[in-house]
């Protein structure tokens, strides 16, 4: 393992030794967990409001249809900058893109703590959505910090926060909301952003800016941007405009015009913000595309668990829980992606990432299959969902791994941030498909529509699909040539060394 030569998924990463490892050990763990704690709080401002969303009408004197926006709008400016965070981070360092990414959260929380209509709690949660680029940065900063032996490990626990913090911020909002103002749980998300920042001045080095000197490419961002913003809308609006209404079809049709127009220039550009001849290669292509399948899964079970256990008993499937005891049943998922993001590390480094993803994704599969069997009880429900969370935090370090493990240094944030977004749009689209099916497969209760048992039953299946399908896709992950493999074992390379910034 590391020869020069060797299978690229069984080696390890390019390597730029920015510290002492004779004497860093310590603050190398120290790095890792500021790092990991960054990208956990970052990714618990997906479903931070999520408790929230049935008592937001009457907190902010809106309608139901319009304080959903404060979920939706929080998706689509993560899914928009996540691939500008990653791009300016090749540019100009970054741990300084980290900290950029840290205060339009701190000031959304506050934004948010201090709404009292919609509108200020829309545009507060569009500012947290800024700090979802968070997670790739902190991955691709660890290929400048860390030591080569603790790299994969280190790369699976950071790059599994992105579940991780998905998973605890359910548990912690419900605690929080129910025994607090909903607003202590906004400021003490600021005061901790806070606190993170200054963390990073103090113990996290700069790292490079490998792509400095390099020029931003603003045409691009923008067409990415609005591509992303109609498909997003028609995804997470189609359910309620209707999926053959004018508004969801002039979104799809304005995404598919002008993300293909977005490809010409980015192919024609001289530094792209993606670079597509690096995502076009078979490794990372197929790496991203499994990614999306993943996320998929990853967001099923955020869906449908929770709605079973809060179900009343009386439709014969639900298990009457509250909000709270919900959270509590859901944590042991999120916390599992914490205990396994280590053994993935090892996985990377023993059988290599292409078997880790794999094996990841299979888990996910087995995962929603145990769900069906298993959801007629709190504990085996609990059960099904640490399973299912556990595949996704091994699946979601090896990712990385394969990414780092074939594109030029000079794009390693770039890189990172585009997968980071291929999941983030697979959780997307898993949302709104499994949110129809829910939405169309109902049963009626006293006065009131539930969704029924077999919508369900048919949101585990797809979660056992897509994780067979992840796994099946993994499974044809090529190897990189022989002499990029070298180049990238060794460290050398024909690009000029940057800066450090």
């Amino acid at each position: 393992m590391g020869e020069l030569g060797a299978p690229l998924l069984l080696t390890p990463f390019p390597w730029r030794p920015l510290l002492d490892t004779t004497r860093s050990a310590p603050r190398a763990n120290v790095v890792v967990a500021t790092l990991a704690l960054v990208g956990t709080v970052a990714a618990m401002m997906q479903t931070l409001i999520t408790p929230l969303l049935a008592d937001l009408p009457r907190i902010l004197h809106s309608t139901p249809s319009d304080t959903a926006w404060a979920v939706t709008v929080t998706l689509l400016v993560g899914a928009v900058f996540m691939p500008v965070a990653g791009r300016l981070g090749d540019m100009v360092g970054k741990r300084r893109m980290i900290l950029v990414c840290l205060v339009p959260l701190v000031v959304g929380s506050a934004v948010c703590a201090l709404a009292s209509s919609v509108i200020p709690m829309i545009v507060g949660r569009g500012l947290q959505g800024m700090g979802l680029g968070i997670v790739a940065l902190c991955v691709s900063l660890l290929r400048d910090t860390v030591p080569p032996e603790k790299l994969s490990t280190s790369v699976a626990l950071i790059s599994a926060s992105l579940g991780i913090g998905s998973g605890l911020g359910l548990p912690v909002a419900a605690a929080v909301a129910q025994f607090a103002s909903w607003r202590v749980m906004f400021w003490a998300t600021a005061v901790i952003g806070v606190l993170l920042a200054l963390a990073i001045l103090k113990v996290v080095p700069k790292g490079a800016a490998d792509a400095a000197g390099q020029r931003f490419d603003l045409p691009g961002t923008v067409a990415l941007a609005i591509g992303l913003v109609c498909f997003l809308l028609a995804v997470s609006k189609g359910a309620d405009w209707g999926w053959t209404a004018a508004p969801t079809l002039i979104c799809f049709t304005g995404a598919v015009i002008v993300l293909l127009a977005w490809g010409w220039w980015e192919l024609r550009t001289r530094d792209p913000l993606v670079d597509l001849r690096t995502t076009a290669r078979p490794q990372v292509l197929l790496t991203n595309t499994a990614s999306i399948f993943t996320g998929i899964g990853m967001y099923a079970t955020m869906l449908v668990t929770p709605q079973i256990l809060m179900l009343p008993t009386e439709t014969g499937y639900g298990l009457g829980q509250s909000m709270l005891a919900t959270g509590l049943w859901m944590l042991p998922g999120g916390l599992i992606q914490v205990f396994l993001s280590p053994v993935g590390g090892k996985l990377i480094n023993s059988r290599g990432a292409k078997f880790t993803l794999m094996l990841g994704a299979s888990v996910i599969a087995v995962g929603y299959a145990a769900a069906l069997l298993l959801m007629g009880t709190a504990p085996g429900l609990m059960t099904a969902h640490m399973i299912i969370k556990g595949g996704v935090g091994i699946a979601y370090g090896a990712m990385p791994a394969l990414i780092m493990g074939v594109v030029p240094r000079s794009q390693t944030s770039a890189a990172n941030s585009f997968n980071s977004l291929m999941r983030s749009l697979g959780s997307s689209v898993g949302a709104a498909v499994i949110g129809v099916i829910l939405a169309q497969m109902t049963t009626v209760t006293g006065n009131h529509a539930l969704v029924s048992e077999g919508g369900f039953r048919i949101g585990l299946v797809i979660g056992c699909g897509v994780g067979i399908l992840a796994a099946v896709i993994s499974a044809v992950i090529p190897r990189a040539p022989r002499q990029e493999n070298a180049e990238r074992t060794t460290g050398r390379s024909r690009e000029p060394e940057a800066a450090t910034g």
